[in-house]
């Protein structure tokens, strides 16, 4: 049988569902990110990373947990960058974490977000857990890495202004990673290419800071027409007694809302998602290249393959017509 890892916090959060309105993509995007990512990668690591998807689907939100189950800190600052905050135009930017914190100083970094070079720290992580061939630390930090690289694909996640707080479009966080891709999910394609490598991470990891901040006045201004065009009494969810449903003391945008919203960006959410796939399997299959493509499948039991082998060959053939199986589309 697949790896099965799923801890109490899991749970918690698969009942309460508190995680999806909260951070990027939410539980249900993140998780399909990550396994879908799995199916990228080339057959030398597919059926290793096939054995543990399981732990590598719910590992997708730990991140998350982090932030809100254990109050830390110094998570945070790793799932943003407010390139607004540093005055300064993106190409004058450090690139790398070094150049970073040399020219800010932890305070600054902090409150503007380290997003680009948090990833470019656990993808040196992850190259050296493969170099040890440590099972655990590669799958860990596999997650990790998938968690940071999807957050660097929304929008709002590269912009001060990460709620529409400042452009009075409060919400707009949420509906864009939550509820559009729970809404919408099931009719997405989960397949992409095989994954690539990367010749230069830290300049690949800027050219999705960059391309992914150019998709946020576009987003914006889709809004605020979706937003003319309603009445303000039909823009959010009601309970029996016609009262806006609330979630953290936020109304929850109708799902005709969502609808339109969806349509004006002509598919932005899927197509960021998939990007965000193909742009998990490229960094795991560089880190394993660069890492001297170590040999995966012994770190497991035969057993267990010999096992998985059959549900393997189902969901790799759903993939490869776009679907991803043994992961609800409905609200988690």
């Amino acid at each position: 049988m697949k790896s099965r890892i799923i801890t109490t916090a899991f749970i918690i959060l698969l009942m309460t569902g508190s995680i999806n309105l909260l951070f990027a993509w939410g539980a249900w995007g993140h998780k399909h990110i990550n396994s879908a990512a799995v199916f990228a990668l080339p057959d030398s690591m597919r059926k290793f990373y096939y054995n543990h998807i399981d732990f590598i689907t719910e590992g997708a939100v730990v991140p998350d947990l982090r932030r809100a189950l254990l109050n830390d800190k110094n998570e945070s600052p790793r799932h943003y960058i407010d390139l607004q905050d540093f005055h300064e135009p993106v190409s004058s930017l450090p690139k790398t974490t070094k150049e970073a914190y040399a020219k800010f100083d932890s305070a600054s970094l902090n409150k503007a977000g380290i997003l680009p070079w948090y990833i470019q720290n656990i993808m040196e992580k992850l190259t050296a857990a493969f170099k040890k061939r440590n099972k655990s630390e590669i799958l860990f930090l596999s997650a990790e890495l998938a968690h940071y690289v999807g957050d660097a694909h929304m929008p709002l996640h590269t912009s001060s202004n990460f709620n529409g707080q400042l452009t009075n479009q409060k919400g707009i966080h949420a509906l864009w990673e939550s509820e559009i891709p729970e809404l919408f999910g099931n009719s997405y394609n989960f397949k992409t290419n095989s994954a690539k490598y990367i010749p230069d991470v830290t300049a690949e990891t800027w050219d999705i800071i960059i391309h992914t901040h150019s998709l946020e006045d576009t987003l914006l201004s889709d809004e605020k027409k979706v937003r003319k065009s309603f009445n303000a009494g039909d823009m959010y969810k009601k309970d029996a007694t016609g009262n806006n449903i609330l979630f953290y003391n936020q109304p929850i945008f109708s799902d005709e809302y969502a609808k339109q919203f969806n349509t004006a960006m002509n598919g932005m959410v899927e197509k960021q998602l998939r990007l965000s796939i193909q742009d998990v399997a490229n960094y795991w299959y560089t880190a394993w290249i660069n890492a001297g493509s170590p040999e995966l499948l012994s770190l497991d039991d035969e057993h267990m393959t010999k096992q998985n082998q059959k549900n393997y060959k189902i969901e790799y053939k759903a993939w490869g017509k776009g679907k991803l199986l043994n992961l609800s589309n409905e609200r988690e």
